[in-house]
């Protein structure tokens, strides 16, 4: 099992190219199986979470070739499997996204309940409500979603959401490509994610409108042609390096990116004290010399403050000057990180959703547990801003959702290094 050791304490300086959005690219490689003709996916970040749903498209019949480090080209032409097993679906989440494509395509799935980080309950009842509401029969058997359409086509169907879900909107939104007739989504996901996926199903020639907005209307297609499509860039990864460079007071412009999907979050870190500057696939920020402040902030879906950076800001305010609430509104269990800030001589209290953070002067190394992914970007940013030495176990979560990031961080002159941890080169 890998560590991080880094060496804090000096500020970040420079530029860092970002990767493409994991949090796109997993529902569009899901959404290859739609297509009879192939389908080439760049700007892929390379991440395990990725490498396993190419492994999961290799299950199900499809033919995966890789052309580089960032894109794949994927044919399902002649993939008839519909069996996502345990042993790949349990390791991320977002596998269950293949459940709308097979039953699309196929008229029948069977998917393995979904692993991932464990940050608290995230049901799937949205999704196999709506499926039962487009005409699937769905019956859950030893850990198994088994579901089938008796009429050997998903119709549409009107689906009002009764809460605000992801992951249930990119299922739906798949499901319904190839349904008989319209399907309106109401209170669907807002997220960059969302567009880009309907972007990307249009290109193969789905009709998808009104993504972006909370209501989505698809018209049913007899089959998706295949293409091209370039994933977006990775929201979450370039907010992470601008909060890095705000805890350490140091500039960072990152490049590849777009300003538009980050409203929210840059303008907590200008209210931070932060000078933020964009372009059209730019930001930079410079906290250099700046007295920064601790923020107030709540998650909510987009375009609120989103989840996926509660634990990058609340490593920011465990730094700055003055005190701020964080209420974290989406998944129950996400301020696991705070009680590993603590060690570090971070001053957080949580009571239920919410964690009371006052500012120290400086933070110290220690030894740190990651819990999962967001929460091990939150201690690596700590680890930066502190003085000495921190190493940081389980990093295995930091690879599900960030592509190199300690030679990123060394490009902007971190002190970072990875390693087996002890007990892996015991055994």
């Amino acid at each position: 099992m890998a560590q991080l050791i880094v060496s804090g304490g000096r500020p970040l300086e420079g530029e860092v190219a970002i990767s493409g959005a994991k949090n796109a690219a997993l529902p569009i490689l899901a959404a290859a199986l739609l297509a009879e003709q192939p389908v080439t996916i760049d700007n892929l970040p390379d991440l395990k979470d990725i490498t396993t749903s190419i492994e999961l498209l290799d299950a199900l019949g499809c033919r995966c070739q890789r052309l580089d480090s960032h894109s794949w080209r994927i044919d399902a032409g002649s993939a008839e499997r519909v069996v996502a097993p345990y042993e790949l679906v349990v390791k991320m989440r977002a596998s269950i996204l293949v459940l709308g494509p097979l039953l699309a395509r196929h008229g029948r799935a069977e998917v393995s309940f979904p692993g991932g980080c464990a940050i608290g309950s995230r049901p799937v009842d949205l999704h196999l409500r709506g499926l039962e509401m487009m005409g699937a029969v769905i019956e859950i058997d030893g850990g198994y979603i088994k579901a089938q359409v008796p009429a050997g086509r998903l119709r549409g169907s009107h689906i009002l959401m009764d809460v605000v879900s992801v992951g249930a909107t990119e299922n739906l939104m798949m499901a319904a490509v190839l349904a008989q007739g319209q399907t309106v989504i109401e209170n669907a996901a807002r997220e960059p994610e969302i567009v880009d996926l309907a972007h990307c199903l249009n290109a193969w020639g789905a009709r998808v409108s009104g993504a972006g907005s909370n209501r989505l209307v698809i018209d049913g297609v007899a089959a998706l042609s295949g293409g091209r499509y370039t994933v977006m860039p990775d929201r979450i990864e370039t907010g992470t390096f601008l909060a890095a460079a705000l805890a350490t007071r140091g500039r960072v412009r990152t490049t590849h990116t777009d300003p538009t999907t980050l409203e929210a979050v840059l303008l907590k870190m200008q209210e931070a004290g932060a000078e933020v500057s964009c372009g059209s696939d730019w930001i930079e920020l410079d906290s250099r010399g700046c007295a920064i402040r601790a923020v107030d902030f709540r998650t909510a879906p987009y375009p609120a403050f989103p989840t996926d950076m509660q634990s990058q800001l609340m490593a920011v305010n465990a730094t700055a000057e003055g005190s701020a609430m964080i209420h974290e509104t989406i998944f129950e269990n996400r301020l696991m990180q705070a009680q590993e800030l603590n060690r570090m001589g971070a001053k957080i209290t949580v009571e239920g959703h919410t964690a009371l953070v006052k500012g120290v002067a400086q933070l110290r190394g220690a030894p740190v547990r990651a819990s999962d992914l967001r929460a091990s970007a939150g201690l690596v940013i700590a680890a930066l801003a502190a003085s000495g030495e921190t190493i940081i176990d389980r990093v295995y979560h930091i690879d599900r959702g960030y592509e190199r990031i300690e030679e990123k961080l060394q490009g902007l002159g971190a002190t970072i290094v990875r390693r087996d941890s002890p007990e892996t080169e015991a055994s």
